[in-house]
């Protein structure tokens, strides 16, 4: 019994290594592999948004290793080199904070729940498609965490259980989230590095949404009504709840009034994001121009609410400073590539991969690389950093296979996303059950059947873009 014990509490002391973690290993097994692997490259075709590269152009070239000085010097010029979207995440943190501040967000929240609270279904629809426009847009997925006691606080009014509490307001966002049409930190980055028109081919990835969610809905209706029939088919078990999790959160969220201000507040932001969608259309705004837009925003809000200039800044840095692990995270994944790229080694892969996949038929090909995206997210579920691994190497691979760079694109995204749902490396996920007293394992039991259908979903829907051949617009 003591051994047993003993091997037990040595488990219990097992954890995950950091994010950051992952990606240094990742950066010293680059640089070593300019030692190993022969430097080479193909030549490239000029004229489009970026240099494509030309099928069988491959030649061996003179190898360039990265010394020890050169790797700490490709950090920085990853950081450099992701400078932008770093800006990005850091000044859409800040901007939040500062509506978040206002009280505006929660109270439309909470307004929605008290006009639906005595009908079930329509509050879990109404909850799910709201949460998922904000993942859609890419302006929820990392604050979710914030929204999970609303979402217990609903299960919990309808005497259900903890998981269907995170299910309404995690899945919700998270359908939205796993194509993100108009999210720059994921699709914009990946289609930025292809060489794609930021946010394009918008149309598809809208009908992939309306799927995914509409799945997500139908699954979770599902688990309510089987829990309601019978309670003890409850994943949670006789603890439906953990009642020292954050209950005085919810009821602090639950008691703010739903004024004229705050509805100015989230007016006035919808107009803002109408605008950019827009501008992304008619003038070809891109992620510059929304890092300026969420600046305007924050400052908006705070005029708005007559915020003080000493608050705007508090609140603003408090959320900015919240942003800095995922935004630093971007330029130090972006590092990973400089090494490649430096050692002269990136094409050398490509080459060695569609070398594999070449002569494999095209949607088998596409389908390899959605299989390994759904995998590499297990280790790398920042997706912003993934896209700076995998994108340099899959656009041109996709160009020697014969498949659109924006198959590629799409084959990343639904990767990332995905996976995202039941990754143990995912900070968020794992933060948002926690707040709710959902164990890791609970959550992969009420999930994995929700994901083979998603996975699903997106073989079909990878299938046909070959066939059609999406392209940029």
């Amino acid at each position: 019994m003591t051994k047993i014990s003993k091997g037990t509490h040595s488990q219990s002391k097992f954890k995950m290594p950091d994010s950051y973690i992952i990606l240094f290993i990742m950066l010293i097994l680059a640089a070593l592999a300019t030692y190993i692997i022969p430097a080479g490259t193909f030549e490239r075709e000029e004229g489009g948004l970026v240099p494509t590269v030309i099928p069988g152009s491959y030649s061996a070239i003179e190898s360039d290793p990265v010394g020890f000085v050169g790797f700490f010097l490709s950090i920085q010029e990853g950081m450099m080199a992701a400078a932008s979207i770093i800006f990005l995440v850091l000044i859409i943190g800040g901007a939040f904070a500062v509506i978040n501040s206002t009280g505006a967000i929660d109270a439309g929240i909470m307004s929605l729940i008290n006009k639906t609270r005595n009908r079930k279904i329509i509050l879990v629809i109404s909850m799910a498609t709201v949460f998922s426009i904000a993942g859609f847009l890419g302006i929820l997925h990392t604050a979710v965490i914030a929204f999970i006691p609303v979402g217990v606080v609903v299960a919990r009014a309808f005497k259900l259980d903890a998981i269907v509490g995170v299910a309404i307001v995690y899945l919700g966002a998270y359908s939205g989230y796993t194509v993100a049409g108009l999210d720059p930190i994921t699709t914009g980055f990946g289609q930025e590095i292809a060489g794609l028109p930021v946010f394009s081919a918008l149309w598809y990835r809208f009908i992939i949404y309306l799927v995914i969610l509409t799945s997500s809905i139908l699954y979770i209706i599902y688990y309510i009504k089987k829990i309601e029939k019978d309670p003890s088919k409850s994943i949670m078990g006789d603890e439906k709840f953990n009642d020292d999790v954050h209950r005085d959160k919810s009821e602090e969220k639950e008691s703010l009034e739903f004024n004229s201000l705050r509805k100015i507040i989230l007016i006035f932001f919808v107009i803002c994001m109408i605008i950019y969608t827009i501008g992304v259309f008619r003038a070809g705004w891109g992620l510059n121009e929304m890092t300026a837009l969420f600046l305007i925003i924050g400052i908006g809000a705070a005029l708005i609410s007559r915020m003080s200039g000493n608050k705007f800044v508090q609140e603003f840095v408090k959320g900015a400073q919240g942003m800095v692990y995922a935004a630093l995270i971007v330029g130090l994944a972006r590092s990973i590539v400089v090494i490649l790229e430096n050692g002269t080694i990136l094409d050398t892969i490509v080459n060695a991969l569609s070398a594999i996949i070449q002569p494999l038929p095209t949607v088998v090909g596409a389908l390899c690389m959605y299989l390994f995206n759904l995998l590499f997210n297990l280790i790398i579920t920042s997706g912003s950093g993934q896209a700076a691994i995998v994108m340099p190497i899959m656009a041109p691979l996709a160009d020697i296979i014969g498949i659109t760079r924006q198959t590629a694109v799409l084959a990343y995204n639904m990767g990332d996303g995905f996976t995202n749902t039941i990754a143990p490396t995912s900070g968020i996920l794992m933060a948002s059950i926690a707040v709710a007293g959902v164990s890791w394992v609970k959550w992969l039991k009420f999930m994995l059947p929700l994901l083979g259908v998603w996975i699903v979903v997106g073989i079909l829907f990878l299938t046909i873009a070959v066939y059609i051949n999406l392209g940029p617009f």
